[in-house]
């Protein structure tokens, strides 16, 4: 939970004082952006190699940060380093490796050699022993619980649809349908916000960051954030060779099961689903509980993936039949809405981090 009683000045001062008395000397801070959490960075105009980190505790698990970065790096996934840390009151001092996210480079010539690279670094992270380090477990009620989110804020908040019994009993089919499908693929490392924008590039090598929120949960979880990023929307057939990749390259590693094609983009398809189902309630949480309406403006392209996969596999129809004839109309007359570019294959929204 985001709490919203904290002064960020006091926050700054308090930062600056830890500074002060962990390096000799009081830095200059300068903000330099946020993300959809409770953290702030801020740029150390003695060090430009420097990021200090204000992570609050009431919001912000700074023990569970450290621990995560450690484990990730053991394994060989390059992760800022951490030099000075006070995780009872959530001060950092970190690497900074600079701004070239992943989405910036989108568009450009050679993006699309980031992507292999960024399989890579999920294939490093999925080998990674999950009892080196405590991590919640992705499991039903957890998978429900997130799709809970997408009723709450998306349906009712932010649409203003009651959801009657006959609708809640057809998504209560719909949510056990998908943590079924989710919980039977292998359980690995899931860093569950792994997209363009939490992918730094530097040094021709992906940088992993806003790892603080891994659990155990499904293999294609990750891969289908970064795929099918809620920022930017990738060519379909891209998408699909490079989902068939990391399937080739998790089955020759250990970490799959040989399984058909098939079987494997419909795991894939259905944990997007999930994902951006869940998408949905987070975004409309985001503008309505903590102000960052910012992530509107992304919602057509979640809306976009959600209608795509509904309308593709049977098991959905009547899901996709009120989605289409109850929701939508209501979301056409937003003032967020604009379809989503699906035919520009390489567009990227620019926005907050999240």
């Amino acid at each position: 939970m985001v709490a919203h009683s904290i002064d960020p000045a006091a926050r700054k001062q308090a930062l600056q004082q830890w500074l002060a008395a962990t390096l000799g000397d009081r830095p200059h801070l300068s903000p330099c952006g946020g993300d959809a959490g409770g953290r702030r960075y801020y740029t150390l105009a003695e060090n430009p190699d420097w990021l200090a980190v204000d992570a609050p505790p009431c919001s912000e698990d700074t023990r569970q940060f450290v621990s995560i970065a450690q484990c990730l790096s053991a394994g060989g996934v390059r992760v800022p380093a951490i030099y000075h840390v006070d995780e009872d009151n959530g001060f950092l001092l970190v690497e900074n490796l600079g701004r070239q996210l992943l989405a910036g480079a989108v568009g450009q010539a050679g993006a699309a050699s980031w992507y292999p690279r960024a399989l890579d670094a999920l294939s490093q992270m999925a080998q990674l022993p999950t009892n080196s380090v405590y991590l919640p477990i992705f499991d039903a009620a957890f998978i429900v619980r997130e799709l809970g989110i997408f009723r709450h804020w998306f349906v009712e908040q932010l649409l203003g649809v009651h959801i009657n019994e006959a609708i809640a009993q057809k998504l209560d089919r719909l949510d056990a349908a998908l943590a079924q499908s989710a919980l039977r693929q292998p359980q690995v490392f899931m860093h569950r916000d792994y997209h363009s924008r939490n992918l730094l590039l530097t040094d021709r090598e992906i940088a992993v960051i806003d790892f603080q929120d891994a659990v155990v949960g499904p293999l294609t979880y990750d891969l289908v954030s970064l795929l099918k990023d809620c920022y930017l929307v990738l060519p379909q057939a891209q998408v699909t060779t490079w989902a068939l990749d990391y399937k080739k390259q998790a089955e020759s590693l250990g970490l799959l099961k040989p399984i058909s094609n098939e079987a494997f983009i419909q795991a894939f398809d259905w944990m997007g689903l999930q994902r951006h189902i869940k998408v949905l309630g987070i975004f409309a949480r985001l503008h309505l509980r903590d102000a960052k309406s910012g992530y509107l403006a992304d919602l057509p392209r979640v809306l976009s993936y959600v209608r795509q996969i509904l309308s593709q596999y049977p098991e959905f129809a009547s899901i996709q039949q009120w989605f289409e004839q109850d929701l939508m109309p209501i979301c056409r007359q937003q003032s967020w809405y604009q379809p989503a570019d699906d035919n520009n294959p390489f567009t990227s929204v620019q926005g907050p981090v999240q």
